[in-house]
């Protein structure tokens, strides 16, 4: 399916290539215009909806949708043609994997629910980004985590002149830099979305491994000092909803301390460009782990007002198929028979791959003057009861019939939905149609433009003394707008 370049390379390969054991016997393709040609010897016999016919007149075995730009919609069609023939499908990866990478067989995978949800690719100015990073000292935290590996990953193609793994868990440490050292991908990497550079050459760079706690001050200034970063993606970060809700103190003491520590580490070796990977749940937050984060956005602006420099914010929603996000655990809900737990039967997310979050928080890091909060455009908001119902087809099952979906309620700090803004942030486009800026953003709230310092560390005290109580109530103080969610 597809007689475009991602096709005929397909066909080239398995016609070179006889003891792959494929056949090609046609292509399908929507445009009328490569209807009747010839493309290495093979005839375009119609649009998607001649499969079935093809499917029976040739006695095809597998259907190869070789269609690396189209959207989820146009995947999600052509994937229920080929259901209801009982044919196998295999799809080439999307445009977000590939990042130029030329299309062969290896690459061919089973569909995944990141093809049925994916969107129509935008464009980065590759050399903007370039320069960003290019010939730099470069430093990711959390450089083991879903983010901040596929940060490493295309940060390492633009060939920094060093570039430092920092974060606290030795096995993620291991696992990026053995990937990063060798060019290739780890096997069993939990990222279930291709990495988008599993083909990286052995990096020619400086590759520094280091482990270190973000917690711990000293041990950060003594890092940036060795190796004195111009770049800096914080990507480190305590994310999980509900286990935060009950666990105030490490959220407070990672996302709050942590930020603080390294973005003043930073400030002290003259960081030029730092970056905080943020997320949707600091807006109007209603958990810990989201107010946690919008005071860490807080952090950053500050930082940026006191140094002039590109200290900015990149906000965003879900990313699929990261580490401990719902599709790992639907999967292993399918896989154990079920059944599939939802919240909420409107329970709603923004979805976005892990590739094209990168990417675009790289474009928006090409754009930062000092303190904006970028918000990335996460398209529209997808019902995680189709997510998993989607999920459940794709693994050859029907919901209801083969595998239960059950709704088990709210659990704590959880919304509906997301926001992208909160009540008091306009936002504007910036000059790439994905991104945007808020406009005024930017330390609103009385207490930190009359006391910032003296109000964290009340807080980080209250946590540091486990003081649960007054963690929330300094949290309330710091951010107004946080309503706990009532569950």
């Amino acid at each position: 399916m597809g007689a475009g370049d991602a096709g005929a390379m397909i066909v080239r390969e398995l016609k070179n290539n006889p003891h792959l054991g494929l056949e090609p016997v046609g292509f399908v393709d929507d445009d009328l215009g490569k209807h009747d040609v010839r493309i290495h010897g093979i005839p375009v016999l119609g649009d998607r909806q001649a499969i079935p016919e093809m499917v029976a007149a040739h006695k095809v075995k597998l259907v190869i949708i070789a269609m690396p730009t189209a959207s989820g919609k146009t995947i999600r069609e052509i994937i229920a043609i080929c259901g209801k023939t009982g044919v196998r499908t295999r799809i080439v990866p999307g445009l977000y994997e590939l990042l130029g990478g030329a299309v062969s067989v290896q690459q061919l995978r089973e569909v995944q629910i990141e093809d049925l949800l994916r969107r129509a690719p935008v464009q980065i100015d590759a050399a903007q980004v370039a320069t960003l990073v290019h010939g730099k000292r470069v430093l990711v935290t959390g450089a083991g985590g879903s983010i901040g590996s596929e940060l490493c990953r295309q940060i390492a193609r633009l060939e920094p002149a060093e570039l430092v793994l920092l974060g606290h868990g030795e096995n993620s440490i291991f696992e990026i830099h053995n990937e990063l050292r060798n060019g290739l991908q780890v096997p069993g990497s939990r990222s279930n979305v291709q990495p988008a550079t599993s083909h990286l050459p052995p990096c020619t760079f400086n590759l520094e491994p280091v482990i270190a706690d973000i917690r711990d001050a000293e041990r950060l200034r003594a890092v940036l000092a060795r190796y004195r970063p111009e770049v800096v993606f914080h990507a480190a970060a305590h994310k999980h909803v509900p286990l935060m809700e009950s666990n105030e103190v490490e959220a407070v003491t990672n996302n709050v301390l942590g930020t603080r520590n390294l973005v003043r580490a930073a400030m002290q070796v003259g960081v030029t460009h730092f970056v905080l990977i943020s997320t949707d749940k600091a807006v109007n937050p209603v958990s810990i782990m989201g107010t946690t984060k919008r005071i860490a956005e807080l952090i950053v602006q500050q930082a940026a007002q006191q140094t002039g420099q590109a200290y900015v914010t990149v906000r965003f929603g879900n990313v699929l198929g990261s580490r401990g996000s719902v599709i790992p655990f639907f999967r292993k809900q399918i896989a154990a028979g079920g059944p599939v737990t939802i919240t909420h039967p409107e329970m709603r997310r923004y979805f976005m791959t892990i590739p094209e979050a990168v990417q675009l928080v790289l474009q928006a890091a090409t754009l930062g003057k000092g303190g904006e909060v970028f918000v990335l455009d996460m398209g529209e908001p997808v019902y995680i009861n189709d997510l998993a119902c989607d999920l459940i087809r794709l693994s050859g099952l029907e919901p209801g019939h083969d595998i239960d979906v059950v709704f088990t309620g709210l659990r704590p700090g959880e919304k509906l939905y997301e926001e992208l803004y909160s009540g008091h942030e306009a936002h504007n486009r910036t000059q790439h149609q994905k991104i945007f800026v808020s406009q005024n953003g930017r330390v609103p709230e009385l207490v930190w433009a009359s006391c910032p310092e003296a109000a964290v560390d009340d807080l980080i005290a209250a946590a540091q003394h486990g003081d649960a109580d007054e963690v929330r109530r300094l949290l309330r103080t710091l951010v107004p707008e946080y309503q706990a969610a009532l569950v």
